[in-house]
């Protein structure tokens, strides 16, 4: 399992997002940075935290944090799990990244904020996101840490996040 910073560059706008925006958590795609960031603030804020991946070794590093207030699964399919529900926050940063896109889309209705990894140039031909682009009301692009983060809504102003606080 390899590590590296650039792996934690949506810290910044997940803080914001927790320090706006109420509500349950979804996490897709699990790790030893996202999930054991978000199970602490999540219990801290007292909120659900629901972690799904589909990796085996990630989904035992997530498991080992599975409480009461936090769901861990394991994914065979993507689409046949079941995300379609109220959220506060979705962060979608699992595998295979080709998909972010298609649960973004899924959630876009359902989640008050999504927070898209790897949003910067040369990840733009591999992810797409440039397509949910109509499907929001809001956009913001985190651009301050390496890889960028996308921030999503039809429900809360994300461009209002652009300030010196986040970097």
């Amino acid at each position: 399992m390899k590590l590296h910073p650039k792996y934690c560059s949506y810290f910044a706008m997940l803080v914001k997002a927790l320090e706006k925006v109420p509500g349950d958590v979804l996490e897709m795609g699990t790790g030893p940075n996202s999930t054991f960031f978000l199970h602490w603030l999540c219990l801290d804020q007292g909120r659900q935290l629901c972690s799904y991946e589909n990796s085996e070794p990630y989904y035992k590093i997530a498991k080992v944090c599975e409480s009461p207030a936090h769901k861990v699964f394991f994914v065979e399919d993507w689409d046949e799990i079941d995300i379609e529900r109220p959220w506060g926050i979705a962060l979608l940063d699992h595998a295979p990244a080709i998909r972010r896109k298609d649960d973004a889309r899924r959630l876009a209705q359902y989640a008050q904020c999504i927070l898209l990894h790897d949003s910067q140039g040369r990840a733009r031909k591999h992810y797409h996101y440039e397509e949910l682009y109509p499907l929001f009301r809001y956009i913001y692009g985190y651009g301050k840490a390496r890889p960028h983060t996308l921030a999503v809504s039809n429900f809360v102003d994300v461009r209002t996040w652009a300030n010196r606080h986040l970097g």
